[in-house]
């Protein structure tokens, strides 16, 4: 069974308690090292961009239609034409077309 908890108080979360509770309804705990916040970044850059440039722009009468906008938007949009700042600028997919040919001349 997945479980996702965005946790308002993460020390709560890490305790010994908790993780006994989750380990006897045999969950696991999905938790980053103190410290690391890269975890989740990258997914809440997306579901904020995604949210902003397309969910929020317009009312969606079905759920359908809103299923269809969102893989439309990932799949013409995002991943192809849609500039990255994590990737240099560039597309997803031009970014890995440039990778594939530097590792081609490597």
């Amino acid at each position: 069974m997945a479980l996702l908890r965005r946790p308002v108080e993460p020390k709560q979360y890490a305790s010994h308690e908790y993780q006994k509770a989750l380990k006897a309804h045999g969950m696991v705990c999905s938790m980053s090292r103190k410290g690391d916040c890269w975890d989740n970044a990258v997914a809440e850059s997306f579901f904020a961009t995604i949210k902003r440039e397309l969910i929020y722009r317009q009312s969606w009468p079905t759920k359908a239609r809103a299923t269809a906008a969102i893989v439309e938007y990932i799949t013409c949009f995002y991943n192809s034409w849609r500039r990255h700042t994590a990737l240099a600028g560039k597309s997803p997919m031009k970014y890995e077309a440039v990778m594939r040919v530097k590792a081609l001349a490597a």
